[in-house]
This record gives structure tokens, sequence and C-alpha cells, in this order.
């Protein structure tokens, strides 16, 4: 048995991973930001710097997915220091703890995403590829960088390059199913930007595999091998649920719904998942269809 601990776990692949390593005999831990209610709760606070490391001893993993929805809010100065600092701030705190702890883990996983190469139009990118412009490229720089105290410490430290999750109860994905369940569904903008998706059980299956491949540290992308086009995903979407997507959002309305959100909505990020693939991790819903219909 594995004592792992995850920060995040109360989240869509936070909890998703915490049944399959719970499902499989593992010990796991949840990093809670109030007092412990129950013998496998370490309480942390990410804004305070506080992380109480005696509880992380013994644990041969930590995994940090922690951090605020990229699109839950409008991107207002606000929400975007709180998506920064959510992100960077509980990095920093985990890593130091994991990097001072007399018997450290063997592996520290941190969530980060494809938002790293930012708009890659039409040219597919993989772990090889320079950060992008942006906001979200910035972001995912100072999060992986924040990651350097377990790296120094020779933690195996993994960078896990999140795409679109394609699942049903939560995440940005989710709030798309309703719309086309109800015939409101269609491509946004012109519809040629690539969307780099991956379903919610190999995102799963890909981060156990992360844990347990020795050889592999640094950036992997987690998406499925062939990203889609946004008119692709809109196509698939209506077949599978058996709804016309015969209406366009028009990108001048994303623009005043979305705000600056917007242009990480219209743009286009193809990134293939090379060092996954390399390492021999097989994907159970490769396919778009596929993917949505496990969701």
């Amino acid at each position: 048995m594995t004592r792992i601990a995850v920060a995040g776990a109360s989240g869509l692949i936070g909890s998703a991973l915490v049944r399959s390593l719970t499902a499989d005999g593992h010990d796991v831990l949840r990093l809670v930001r109030r007092a412990p209610r129950a013998a496998d709760e370490i309480r942390w606070d990410p804004r305070g710097g506080q992380v109480d490391a005696a509880g992380l001893d013994g644990c041969e993993a930590i995994v940090n997915l922690a951090g605020a929805g990229v699109g839950d809010h409008r991107w207002t100065a606000a929400y975007k220091r709180e998506i920064h600092d959510s992100r960077v701030l509980g990095t920093t705190v985990l890593a130091e703890a994991a990097a001072s702890l007399d018997t450290p883990p063997r592996v520290f996983l941190n969530g980060s995403a494809i938002g790293y190469y930012g708009d890659t139009g039409a040219r597919a990118v993989d772990e090889s590829a320079p950060a992008g412009e942006g906001f979200l490229p910035s972001l995912c720089v100072e999060w992986e960088a924040a990651t350097a105290p377990a790296h120094q410490a020779g933690i195996r430290t993994v960078l896990a390059r999140t795409g679109l999750v394609v699942a049903r109860g939560g995440g940005a994905w989710a709030k798309l199913f309703p719309l086309f369940k109800a015939g409101l569904g269609g491509r946004m903008g012109d519809g040629s930007q690539y969307w780099s998706y991956i379903a919610l059980h190999d995102h799963v299956a890909a981060l156990r595999h992360l844990l347990d491949a020795d050889a592999l540290s640094g950036p992997v992308n987690l998406t499925a091998p062939h990203p889609a086009t946004n008119r692709e995903v809109a196509t698939a979407m209506g077949r599978v649920l058996h709804r016309p997507a015969l209406l366009p959002v028009p990108a001048p309305v994303l623009r005043v719904v979305l705000g600056e959100m917007a242009g990480d909505v219209l743009g286009s990020t193809r990134a293939v998942p090379s060092r996954l693939l390399e390492s021999g991790f097989d994907f159970a819903f490769p396919g778009l269809e596929e993917a949505i219909g496990a969701a």
C-alpha cells in the first residue's frame, strides 16, 4: 500500500483520482484548508504559506491539483490574481514542504496546463515547445517554476500539462452538455481553433501512470493524441447527444460575454502528448466521440 497526499482532492480531477487510488488500496491523505475532521486529512494554508509537514511524513507521492477554476468567473483583475495565487503560492508551499522532509517523497506530481503554449494556431506542439504569450502562458511558467524546491531536493518532479477534460461533472466542458442537449450548441467563432481534449477516465489513468513511471519527469502533456477543431467538437457533441449543432456563437458575442477569457476560447492550442505516448501509455478513449460518450 502506498501513502499519497493529494491537494485539490475535492475538484473534478482530484476527486476522481482519490476514488481511483482508494479503490486500489492506496492510503490517500487529502489536504484541506480547515481544521481536519478525519484521520485522512492534513491542514494547509496555501496563502499563508503553511502546511502540516509532519502529516506528509511517510508519503511516497505528493499530488498538487489545487487551484481556482480558470473558467468559473469572468477574468476581473481580482479573479486573475486569485487564479495566479491559488496555483503559485500553493505549489510553492507544498514543494518546500516536500523538500524539507527527512524522507522526501519519491515523486512530486504538480498540475499545469496546455495554456503554457498560448495560441499555436494549426501548429502542433509537444513538450519541447516554448511558452507562449499572455496571461495563461505567464501563469503556467510561474506555476511550474514554483516546483523548483522539490526538484532541487532530488525529488522526481512531474508537470502535468492538462488539456480540456471531457466530463459532465465539472470543468469547462461540463458547461457544453446542457447547451447541446437543449439544441443550442454550435461552433464558437469560425470553429477552426483546436481544442486539445482528454477524457476524464484517461486523465486519471495518465496521472496514475505518471506516479509510477520512474523515468518521467518535467512537463508531460495530458491530452488525447489527436486534437480536434471546435467545429469538429460541435459536430461530435451534436451527434453523441442526438441534437443538431446549428447555432454558431459569433466571436464578438463571446468577447462581450466572456471578456478577456474569450481570447482563450477563440484561441487555438494544438497540443499533442508525445512524452506520454513514448512512455507506453494507452488511451482508453482516444477519439473525440469516444471521450464524449464516456463523460
